[in-house]
């Protein structure tokens, strides 16, 4: 008979209060004051802090709390459908709600030059860039979960708690590995995925999860010494399950941040075909005294007004302070087009090409 019987009394109540999970609390409680700390720090510099991030990444570290001190953690020692509710809120709930916080942009924008440098240099080193590469976190996430799950490593650890105490702190730092790079907002020097990489990681990500957990369902026996057959089959129910929601919910802030990402690029291609057409339209009237204001207010400067040389091939010559002196045909090239071509023998225009490279 289970020491901890479920009762809806005891799901309040039983809550971890050893040296482990008090060192969680603790650890909790210095992250969230530090990070509160440094977002106030921004504000007294007059710099904006999105408040939804304040709130994924304490959202974040309080589902760690909970799975490792509520009552999650204290029936994981029953029933193995709890111990699949620990392992899904340390891998799959507070990982993504951490990053999105953003705890490294946060630290950088608020750190001290010399402390800046030091996380900018392990970040940019090759044993960090080895580990964090998106294919190394993908084996490490989905290899421990099959490790663990479907060897009798479950029960070794169930029975040397502060075994099991280790690995559940293995699995938060893989599983924030694993979700850094697929949220993408935190940025990551050595490695940067694509939207359509990011959903394709996490749908391909579906498949191992949903074999586990039919796997457990599968079993004849219990997964461990302390849980009957019921709870196994269950928990593995709840594995399988979970991972459409998991899916579902891990989707939406990549597509929103693709949907932002080619906003901003659809309005940074207006401005510069908006721009290129005051080019074409200063170049062919270089008289109109309101054509010479409104390239002056763009931060443009006809080179024929008021004495507006003439190439030899008879077209007139317009210069734009971030891609030099440019033609009639190039100012329409550049309008339809948002870039201008490269000349054989030089730089494309805009990156690097000087006045003498175009002349």
């Amino acid at each position: 008979m289970p020491d901890h019987l479920y009762t809806f009394h005891n799901a309040f109540t039983q809550w971890e209060w050893g040296p482990f999970p008090m060192a969680v609390l603790v650890i909790v409680a210095v992250a969230s004051s530090s990070y509160l700390n440094r977002v106030a720090k921004l504000r007294r510099r007059g710099r904006h802090w999105p408040v939804n991030r304040t709130i994924s990444f304490l959202s974040g570290l309080a589902i760690v709390d909970i799975a490792l001190q509520s009552p999650v953690a204290t029936y994981t020692h029953d029933y193995f459908q709890a111990h699949v509710i620990q392992h899904l809120l340390l891998m799959v709930v507070g990982p993504p709600l951490l990053a999105l916080g953003a705890p490294s942009t946060l630290f950088l924008q608020t750190a001290k030059r010399r402390n800046k440098a030091r996380w900018l240099s392990i970040m940019r080193s090759k044993p960090f860039g080895l580990v964090a590469h998106p294919i190394t976190v993908w084996f490490i996430y989905f290899g421990s979960m099959f490790a663990f799950f479907l060897s009798p490593l479950l029960n070794f650890a169930m029975h040397r708690m502060y075994l099991m105490d280790a690995f559940n702190v293995s699995f938060i730092i893989g599983s924030c590995f694993y979700w850094w790079p697929l949220v993408g907002i935190d940025p990551i020097v050595h490695w940067r995925m694509s939207h359509g990489t990011r959903i394709m990681s996490l749908l391909v990500g579906a498949a191992p999860e949903t074999f586990l957990g039919i796997a457990i369902m599968s079993q004849r026996k219990p997964i461990a010494s302390m849980y009957s057959v019921a709870s196994t089959h269950t928990g593995g129910g709840i594995l399988w399950a979970s991972t459409e929601v998991a899916i579902l919910i891990g989707l939406y802030p990549i597509v929103v941040q693709w949907m932002r990402s080619e906003e901003r690029i659809g309005a940074r291609q207006d401005a510069i075909t908006d721009r290129a057409s005051a080019l074409a339209l200063a170049n062919a009237d270089g008289s109109s005294d309101y054509g010479f204001a409104e390239e002056s207010r763009k931060g443009l400067s006809v080179t024929n007004h008021p004495d507006k040389p003439v190439q030899p091939n008879g077209h007139s010559t317009v210069r734009d302070h971030s891609h030099g002196q440019i033609s009639e045909w190039e100012a329409a090239w550049l309008s339809k087009t948002g870039h201008l071509p490269a000349m054989p023998g030089s730089a494309p225009l805009g990156r690097g090409r000087t006045g003498a490279d175009q002349a």
